[in-house]
């Protein structure tokens, strides 16, 4: 059991704790579109019902890197409506905030702001879903934050080596030190961690006073060799890790037995895949800080979808399916909707008892139908369910088991390939599957100057970061590089000696992971820098049409921020607030200015 705190006092930090909220998560679904906005209110709802002092979220607030308009105004729409008031904040930052909001232009806590009210403060770091992209390295939560409604913080400024400073709060005589890391690739991670690039930064002065509280947004699951990170990496002074990314709900701390900090994970608030770790309950935590001592309370979400699964195994009910049977499908099918049913009569019950859930739940059944036996038509089935659940497309899940079998290397079945479905709760990632299939395919398909690894990394950014120029910049940049290495060499200009020198240069780079990251870094730069080009030039087209029509552009597309936010004016100020000095634990006053009552 960890410590815990018996009363709230003067001294005591009462925290709102949530992560992967996903904002915007299937919008345009007539049925789910709302569900995350919905559950969003609910949330800073209890934030200030409670009266917290502060919102810290883990991660992927949005669910798309480039939010929608109406995602973006639907969020700015609750902050404004719950984190902003009179309510006096009651805590104090002793921390440099230069060195805390360092890529902000307005590097102060929001509530120090003059021009602002703001009565509850939301913290957050970045996840993978809203990380920073661009030429600009700007993500969503940046817009926030300009606009004065966020702390977005955790933000490495290199690549090289990280630096965790923390913010340093103080509440009567308690003392917390926050730090935070916004999402980075698990493998370049776990790399930096193996080699000690990763310091986190503590407080000169009576360091073992401090309540020491870690948000990290990382894989904590192994998905691979080193996809994750272990919890033994992170440091041994740590009082309380908030881990984002995983969606399962785990939000009682637990403690690691090696490094005895404690791990609160508090899962996704919204139904993102259906998988079984989605089916446990949703929970957010109010954490109340006191000294050292801390109490983690769960907070039940109402407005969550419920979600019900449930596996079948056919071969396990011989008494009820023989695959030689002709009417054996029917008897499935029929057995299908009876378990279907069970789970509604069940949705039903739970949601009869709270009226703030939605009416239509989430169902899935995966059917095993391994054996000999063949699947019904699902797509027949879920018309029956049209009207009585949320998912009815994908109700049905049918899958085989299958067993080890010696590997072919003249077919490639792209399909043997994922042994398990991504809806079984397997975080299948492109470069994954770019791996996989290069690794699987006959030797005329194979890669001969490009690495597996780039290449995967390249399609990733096409995919999540429509980084549409990726591949191709970084098939121009490995070719140059490789034109520039023969050229060294001074190679025969024959077609066999050619083909071996490619070979041996394409075998060194994949041996060094962290030239070959750093390539494929060079690479996305550039065709980041080419699609902001590409953008001038479109820009400066429309501006000439709109001239010589004499008519002004409106922009009609829902991707992305609106003009408005990123144009904005506002008055800058002289000096931030608080303490300003290079040393994390520099010390001054940033008490709030304005919204106290007398």
């Amino acid at each position: 059991t960890f410590p815990v705190l018996l009363r709230d006092d003067e001294d005591t930090f009462k925290i709102l704790i949530a992560t992967d909220i996903h904002l915007g998560y299937m919008e345009k679904d007539p049925v789910r579109g709302n569900d995350t906005f919905v559950t969003f209110n609910e949330i800073l709802d209890h934030a200030q019902k409670n009266e917290v002092d502060f919102v810290l979220l883990g991660g992927d607030l949005f669910h798309d890197n480039k939010p929608s308009r109406k995602t973006v105004h639907a969020c700015l729409e609750s902050l404004r409506k719950y984190c902003m008031g009179d309510r006096p904040v009651q805590f104090e930052i002793l921390s440099d905030q230069a060195v805390n909001f360092h890529n902000s232009k307005f590097p102060w806590v929001n509530y120090q702001d003059e021009n602002l009210n703001i009565s509850i403060p939301m913290f957050s770091i970045h996840g993978n879903h809203d990380d920073p992209t661009g030429a600009d390295a700007l993500c969503a939560l940046d817009i926030l934050s300009c606009a004065g409604l966020l702390n977005h913080f955790g933000r490495s400024a290199s690549v090289e080596k990280i630096d965790i400073s923390p913010i340093l709060l103080r509440k009567g005589r308690t003392k917390i030190a926050l730090y935070g890391l916004g999402a980075i690739p698990d493998e370049r991670l776990y790399r930096m961690f193996v080699n000690k690039q990763v310091t986190m930064l503590r407080p000169k002065e009576d360091e073992d006073s401090w309540f020491n509280l870690f948000v990290i947004h990382q894989n904590r699951s192994k998905h691979g060799a080193t996809n994750y990170i272990p919890e033994q990496f992170l440091d041994d002074f740590i009082d309380l890790v908030v881990w984002g990314h995983e969606h399962e709900c785990k939000i009682a701390p637990c403690q690691n037995e090696q490094q005895h900090f404690y791990v609160s994970q508090p899962g996704s608030s919204v139904v993102t895949s259906l998988s079984p770790g989605e089916a446990v309950k949703k929970h957010i935590g109010l954490l109340h800080v006191r000294g050292k001592k801390m109490k983690m309370q769960k907070i039940a979400l109402e407005t969550v979808r419920t979600f019900y699964m449930e596996d079948i195994v056919l071969a396990d009910h011989p008494d009820l399916f023989n695959p030689d049977n002709p009417k054996v499908t029917q008897a499935i099918q029929a057995f299908c909707m009876e378990k279907v049913e069970m789970m509604l009569d069940n949705a039903e019950r739970e949601r009869l008892g709270n009226p703030r859930q939605p009416g239509k739940p989430l169902i899935r059944l995966r059917v095993d139908y391994a054996g000999g036996f063949e699947p019904f038509n699902v797509y027949r089935f879920s018309q029956k369910y049209m009207d009585k659940v949320a998912n009815p497309k994908d109700i049905i899940h049918f899958f085989r088991h299958r067993e080890q079998k010696e590997k072919n290397d003249n077919d490639l079945n792209f399909g043997k390939l994922v042994s398990r479905p991504a809806s079984e709760g397997m975080t299948l990632r492109v470069e994954d599957l770019v791996k996989q299939y290069f690794q699987t395919a006959e030797k005329k398909v194979q890669l001969s100057l490009l690495t597996e690894r780039g290449m995967g990394e390249a399609v990733q950014e096409f995919v999540d970061k429509e980084e549409k120029d990726a591949i191709e910049e970084l098939v121009k940049f490995q070719l140059e590089k490789t034109q520039r290495f023969l050229k060294e060499r001074r190679t025969a200009a024959e077609e066999e000696k050619i083909d071996e020198e490619v070979r041996k240069f394409r075998e060194s780079r994949k041996k060094n992971a962290e030239e070959e990251e750093e390539e494929v870094r060079e690479a996305m730069t550039r065709a980041r820098a080419h699609r902001s080009e590409d953008a001038v030039l479109v820009a400066a087209s429309s501006d000439e049409e709109a001239m010589d029509t004499g008519m002004k552009g409106s922009g009609d597309s829902d991707d992305g921020f609106p003009a408005t936010l990123t144009r904005g004016r506002g008055r800058a100020r002289g000096r931030a607030r608080g303490a300003r000095g290079q040393n994390p634990t520099a010390r001054g006053s940033s008490q709030r200015r304005r919204g106290k009552k007398s």
